[in-house]
């Protein structure tokens, strides 16, 4: 362990010394990955029939529908602009007004598989996803830590968002259902069992 550090007004930290960490966490980068898509999927599987066409308040014209597909179709874009020149190959994008419910879950899995793809190739590359000629935004540094956390908090916002506008529009979500957001192991138990 490092010697305490002090971190303002008087506290102080014990802060680990990054050497004893584990040498190789490319199994948990890509399981995290999977716990997230896991999620995603499932919020998606079990929404309520009646909210799938749901506008956003003060959106009219977005529905929860639209917000799910968005997932895949970003998923699809960041796959296309970080890996196309370094081999991977993006999945077809969905049509958000008209994507069905089975269709999207579909995708989800290929968007997911092309997302470890990058995940991998910044693995194998010094721990960075390689430049592209693509990607001219730059507001993302391209460490898999980051990368892999850009991807889970653009995830879980429009999760939530999915969430809150159920429950500004009537329509909140069974306990199960919520559960499910934060049933991470994939032998976890729900209290409402696991249906």
């Amino acid at each position: 362990m490092r010697p305490p550090r002090s971190v303002g007004r008087g506290q102080v930290v014990n802060s680990p010394d990054i050497t004893s960490l584990p040498p190789d966490l490319r199994a948990t980068l890509i399981a995290a990955w999977r716990t997230n898509n896991r999620v995603t999927v499932s919020l998606v599987e079990h929404l309520p029939p009646g909210l799938w066409d749901v506008a956003i308040p003060g959106q009219p014209h977005r529905t929860i529908r639209m917000i799910a597909a968005h997932l895949h179709n970003v998923r699809c874009r960041w796959v296309k602009t970080l890996g196309r020149e370094h081999g991977i190959a993006a999945p077809d994008r969905v049509d958000q007004r008209r994507v069905g419910r089975r269709q999207l879950i579909a995708a989800l899995k290929r968007s997911s598989e092309g997302i470890e793809d990058l995940l991998r190739l910044g693995l194998v590359s010094a721990g960075h996803v390689p430049p592209s000629k693509g990607y001219v935004w730059r507001n993302l540094s391209l460490d898999v830590g980051h990368v892999l956390t850009y991807f889970i908090a653009h995830e879980a916002h429009h999760r939530g968002q999915i969430v809150m506008v159920a429950r500004q529009t009537g329509h909140r979500l069974p306990g199960a259902v919520m559960a499910r957001l934060w049933r991470w192991r994939t032998d976890a138990r729900t209290r409402q069992g696991d249906a």
